[in-house]
């Protein structure tokens, strides 16, 4: 017998949340939930619990990091607190090289001098015998970062995207590899962004837990144009409370001085690190890593992925002393908070999103953005005039929801069988210009039943779905 969730008839969110609470019985499961076909509205966070973290003794780079240093820093027994001698480790050759091996696999595009990451490896012992002289000399000097523009994500607006040449990307990385874990060792457990070990989903879980806590409060935050309007010297002291090497301080400013190459004109930006730099993730989260410290001193749960962060609270008045925290440090820090996107939400009745999840009581859906983004690559391969056949077209979209579910299975069920009558449509409708005889004057579903795009390979999301509540054994 097929598995149904917990409601046969199209109620709405609330009518569908309210219907399964009422149905509540002594033990704490609903009529429904004691059905042996029941399937949750939505499977938690939970449900699929984190892995251990690993730690900075386990992804930090050994041809930098040896046992002892690893020591010092976990022990934090480093003297006066902070990193002298440690440029040799940056221009170190198995420290290039292993840089290297990384830029070359990621396969990025060509910077301002149009050399390609092919190019690169063709004279890569060359290349980084040269980046070995020019940083023990201290000559080396980044070229400029090209600068384009990419789409937001559900959004007509651009941002843009700087990408440095493949030699400043090798470096990069391995200035990274040197900087990081002493960052890194600094940071709050609540930030999740940019960091080995932790993802997305480790943020929602530890919002989900909140929110079951109580914490139904949401301070639902944005910081404008963060990445660009970071304070250079306010970065750069941050880091020197950490690192005194002179060296390294000199070249992580000379990555943040950069030149931008835009419509063959070239100039330098007053702020902000440039997105698309190797450097960039580690900055940011060093930059914002004072206020994680601050709000968690000052007794408010904020969980942050890099620029995306919000603040949980029992009550409204709690959550409006939380936001006049953070305006307060944001202003000291230069920085500015989005008037239109920051405000305090009661989600028990309004949504708030948060990293592509839009949260409502124990409902979770995609975020409008998320949803139109994916609902407009759907329409892209679908058009009704498609030359392509029909099993080609399903293998495309089978692809892009393989790719897209393992993100959002958490949301509700009923989001999944949407999505699959939406692609069914597209796809009887590309049938239907193709195929205009119908002589016995059946429907569309009647010509073509769910069950021949199945037979033709469609994988349905409600399908995965199912599985993937099976797999955690949440029914």
């Amino acid at each position: 017998m097929a598995m149904k969730p917990c409601s046969k008839t199209r109620w709405s969110e609330g009518e569908q949340e309210g219907r399964c609470e009422m149905t509540k019985s002594r033990k704490g499961k609903s009529a429904a939930e004691r059905q042996p076909d029941y399937i949750p509205v939505t499977v938690p966070f939970a449900a699929t619990p984190a892995g251990e973290t690993p730690g900075i003794a386990q992804w930090a780079h050994r041809a930098v990091w040896t046992d002892r240093m690893l020591a010092t820093l976990l022990e934090d027994k480093v003297r006066g607190g902070k990193w002298h001698t440690l440029n040799d480790k940056v221009f170190g050759e198995k420290n290039l090289f292993g840089s290297a091996r990384k830029v070359l696999g990621k396969k990025g595009a060509a910077g301002v001098d149009r050399q390609t990451v092919e190019d690169f490896a063709e004279h890569e012992r060359e290349e980084l015998q040269r980046l070995h002289a020019q940083l023990r000399e201290d000559s080396y000097v980044p070229a400029a970062v090209r600068r384009t523009w990419i789409p937001k994500p559900g959004s007509s607006e651009k941002r843009p995207l700087g990408i440095p040449t493949v030699r400043d990307r090798v470096v990069q990385t391995a200035l990274v590899h040197v900087i990081e874990p002493i960052l890194d060792a600094t940071f709050h457990e609540r930030s999740f962004g940019f960091r080995h070990g932790r993802g997305c989903h480790d943020a929602l879980r530890c919002v989900e837990e909140l929110l079951a806590a109580g914490y139904v409060y949401v301070v639902d935050a944005d910081l404008k144009s963060y990445f660009d309007t970071i304070p250079k010297d306010r970065l750069l002291v941050i880091v020197k409370q950490k690192i005194s090497d002179r060296r390294v301080l000199g070249l992580i400013k000379q990555f943040l001085d950069q030149g931008i190459m835009e419509d063959l004109r070239t100039w330098t930006p007053e702020s902000g690190v440039p997105q698309g730099a190797v450097l960039s993730p580690v900055l940011s989260n060093a930059y914002l890593n004072p206020l994680d410290h601050h709000m968690a001193a000052e007794g408010f749960q904020m969980v942050r992925y890099a620029d995306d962060f919000v603040i949980l609270c029992r009550t409204r008045e709690e959550a409006e002393a939380a936001l006049a925290v953070v305006r307060a440090w944001v202003e000291t820090q230069e920085l500015k908070l989005h008037p239109e996107k920051t405000h305090i939400v009661d989600c028990r009745e309004e949504s708030f999103s948060f990293l592509g999840y839009s949260f409502r009581g124990r409902l979770r859906f995609p975020r409008a953005k998320s949803h139109r983004k994916f609902v407009a690559r759907i329409r892209q391969l679908t058009p009704r005039k498609s030359g392509e056949s029909l099993d080609f077209t399903i293998q495309r979209l089978n692809r892009v929801t393989r790719g897209w579910f393992p993100y959002f299975r958490h949301c509700h069920w009923n989001i999944f069988r949407a999505y699959d009558g939406l692609i069914r449509r597209r796809l009887r409708r590309m049938l239907l210009k193709r195929h205009r005889r119908n002589r016995k004057r059946l429907s569309r579903n009647q010509r073509w039943p769910n069950a021949y795009f199945t037979a033709h390979g469609y994988i349905s999301l409600s399908a995965s779905h199912v599985r993937f509540v099976q797999s955690k054994g949440t029914y």
